[in-house]
């Protein structure tokens, strides 16, 4: 499994960002994926979600600026992020995981720790 995420940057407040990730190594359109985010000092943190067929999942703080999407047919995993703010300010990382075994919607708490792979993160800092 790979995991391979760009668009990372320094943007101003307000200002957008579209990160990528594209993945190969299994079969994406069965799979579970996710954005997370880890700043310094802090625990990786789901922003988004998506199922196979999908349905998706946003934390509070991002709901209504960023829109997690996939392409299947390209393998690769979007997150358009808007109104960029300061605090958006961290390393972003592509999650996937098969969710074999796992109960009903789980991927819905966006829990870092249920996903089992991961890319190597792209940076996305936002000045005020």
């Amino acid at each position: 499994v790979q995991l391979v995420e760009s668009g990372g940057g320094s943007v101003q407040y307000g200002g957008s960002l579209r990160l990528s990730c594209v993945a190969s190594g299994f079969t994406y359109s069965s799979y579970y994926m996710g954005w997370f985010r880890q700043a310094p000092g802090k625990e990786r943190e789901g922003v988004a979600t998506i199922d196979s067929n999908g349905s998706t999942q946003y934390a509070e703080s991002v709901k209504g600026r960023f829109t997690i999407s996939q392409d299947n047919a390209k393998n690769t995993l979007y997150l358009q992020m808007n109104s960029l703010k300061p605090e958006d300010t961290a390393m972003y990382y592509c999650g996937a995981d098969s969710g074999w075994g796992r109960p009903r919607n789980w991927w819905r708490h966006r829990y870092a720790g249920d996903f089992g792979y991961w890319g190597q993160g792209t940076q996305v800092t936002v000045s005020s």
